[in-house]
């Protein structure tokens, strides 16, 4: 199950509409525009809003801590997803 970080602090346990891997709509969705990923050091994916910072979209804090960016920021609703439910082949036959 994914998680969806909310710039307002929340956290949201989300599942891909069928079941398995999130379509591209469903995550410009939960990010609100178009999508780029930020690979996490525990394997996972972070999804955010490319255009976050250029629309002024508010801090997200809590994505920014588990991005560890050393000079940058997250700004939007992050969703945070393994490699299997975003599509990616790294991890399906775990």
């Amino acid at each position: 199950m994914a998680t969806l970080y909310l710039t307002d602090g929340t956290q949201e346990e989300v599942c891909p509409a069928d079941g398995v891997k999130f379509s591209l709509e469903e995550l410009q969705g939960f990010v609100g525009g178009w999508i780029e990923l930020v690979r996490l050091g525990d394997g996972r994916n972070m999804w955010i809003n490319e255009e976050g910072k250029l629309e002024g979209l508010p801090l997200n804090i809590l994505a920014t801590s588990l991005a560890c960016l050393p000079y940058d920021i997250i700004v939007g609703d992050a969703l945070v997803a393994t490699n299997a439910e975003t599509g990616d082949e790294e991890d399906e036959d775990e």
